[in-house]
């Protein structure tokens, strides 16, 4: 899900963007490594709480709040909801990738994009990967996705984590075939889990950390929610995540500007994506999704709950509980929030309180899990957190806030030795080799074999409207 331009946006003053940071009454403790004697065994004084641990509490330095860690050196953040869509960022953080495509269980495949293409300084076999979930139809081009990554890749002395990045696109998005009558939803966790899978097997030293944006953020919160401490990912950070799907759908189709600009945008992608592939849905002959997709495109001017309730209920192929009889059991069963309790890595979620398509956060669910921080800004709409002005520049677009603290949180989370092994690598549930695909043991759709790898991926615009 992404950003749509309300004009009212444009007449905010600047404002200071103050995250407010929300751990619950029991905050999580970890052991750390000391980063001046790595090799010397973790002691009792190197058992920290997870808010020190993250410089995110005021009491892990009593001379600066939150918002002045975050803040003293970002100046002024401008709420620009649609600015994250009519901008231009081709200037902006360029990345390369080399493409992967597996093959998975159901026919299916998915497409993983790697960067950098080449190794550079700080990166032997046990750097950081961060995986990365792009939004409804987004991929590894969004320039929100290139804002962490170009960042995260650089070497430590540089200003980066010195890491290796993935980005998992979606079944049909980005220019990944589709191979299946089956697309993707908000909910189904098995394409992360195999991506995982693969990903574990190229790097089996390297600590995995997970990013989501949007609707990527509630599949990572469902995966991690479901995996609990066997997540094969060390920490994750989601970023505008939709949560509850019920709450957030009926205030975004309730009120007439939401409806009328955001819900139609969401839904004009999603139709183009579908309009895309439907030749290819037809070559497969009889299936669930060709029954229903004609009428879906054939809506004029639908909205979002319209697309969902028409094709998004038929998507996931055999996955459990589908297909769904309505857009509202889907929701019911998608939302994100359900999962946050069975969190046990380093979890962190921001999002912003003047986001129109997001307006129900769940601090209480959160507030009960000690291994989540979730961190609400003012302004910042939807993915749109920006510094300084947006007008008037000459050159680059302003800067996103949203990577400091993410990369801060890596950067955290990275020391955390106990619950995940001397390494500080999970392995997750066994993995074995049966008909030619690598399966999770135990899993009925998590396996893939390797179809291609080495594509030469550029990040370049799509047809679609960016950020969504």
């Amino acid at each position: 899900m992404g950003a749509m331009l309300s004009l009212f946006t444009f007449l905010i003053p600047n404002h200071k963007l103050i995250p407010i940071i929300h751990f619950g009454s029991k905050i999580a403790h970890v052991t750390v490594r000391r980063r001046d004697s790595p090799a010397v065994l973790p002691t009792d004084d190197d058992h920290i709480s997870l808010n020190k641990r993250s410089s995110l509490d005021p009491r892990s330095d009593e001379s600066k709040k939150p918002s002045e860690k975050w803040m003293s050196l970002k100046e002024l953040v401008e709420e620009r909801t649609g600015y994250t869509v009519v901008a231009n960022f081709d200037s902006v953080d360029h990345v390369t990738y080399k493409r992967t495509l597996l093959r998975v269980l159901d026919g299916g495949t998915i497409g993983l994009d790697f960067t950098p293409v080449t190794p550079v300084r700080d990166q032997d076999e046990t750097a950081p990967v961060i995986v990365v979930l792009h939004g409804l139809t987004g991929g590894s081009q969004e320039p929100y996705v290139r804002s962490i990554l170009a960042t995260a890749c650089l070497p430590k002395a540089d200003g980066g984590l010195g890491a290796r990045a993935v980005v998992v696109n979606f079944r049909g998005c980005a220019g990944v075939p589709l191979t299946s009558p089956q697309f993707y939803n908000g909910g189904n966790t098995d394409d992360i889990r195999t991506a995982l899978l693969y990903i574990s097997a190229i790097y089996p030293r390297a600590p995995l950390l997970g990013v989501g944006f949007s609707l990527g953020a509630n599949v990572l919160t469902r995966y991690m929610g479901e995996e609990g401490s066997n997540s094969r990912l060390r920490a994750g950070v989601v970023l505008a995540c939709p949560w509850d799907f019920v709450r957030n759908s009926a205030r975004l189709e309730g009120r007439w500007l939401n409806r009328v600009i955001y819900s139609k945008a969401l839904a004009r992608n999603l139709s183009k994506l579908f309009s895309k592939h439907i030749a290819t849905v037809k070559s497969f002959g009889p299936s669930v999704l060709m029954d229903h997709l004609p009428e879906a495109l054939a809506l004029k001017s639908p909205f979002l709950k319209d697309m969902d309730g028409n094709v998004t209920i038929y998507c996931a192929g055999d996955y459990p509980h589908t297909p769904f009889r309505s857009a509202d059991e889907y929701y019911l069963w998608a939302g994100g929030h359900w999962k946050l309790p069975g969190i046990q890595v380093p979890f962190l979620a921001i999002n912003s309180v003047d986001d129109p398509i997001v307006a129900e956060i769940p601090y209480e669910i959160a507030s009960k899990n000690p291994w989540v921080c979730l961190t609400t800004t003012r302004f910042g709409g939807h993915i749109g957190w920006f510094e300084g002005p947006l007008f008037g520049r000459k050159g680059e677009p302003p800067h996103r806030w949203m990577k400091k603290p993410v990369l801060e949180w890596f950067a955290a989370t990275l020391d955390i030795t106990d619950k995940l092994g001397a390494t500080g690598i999970n392995e997750g549930n066994p993995r074995e080799t049966k008909d030619g695909f690598e399966r999770e043991v135990g899993t009925r759709w998590v396996g893939y074999r390797v179809l291609e790898t080495g594509i030469q991926i550029h990040a370049n615009k799509s047809d679609l409207l960016q950020g969504l």
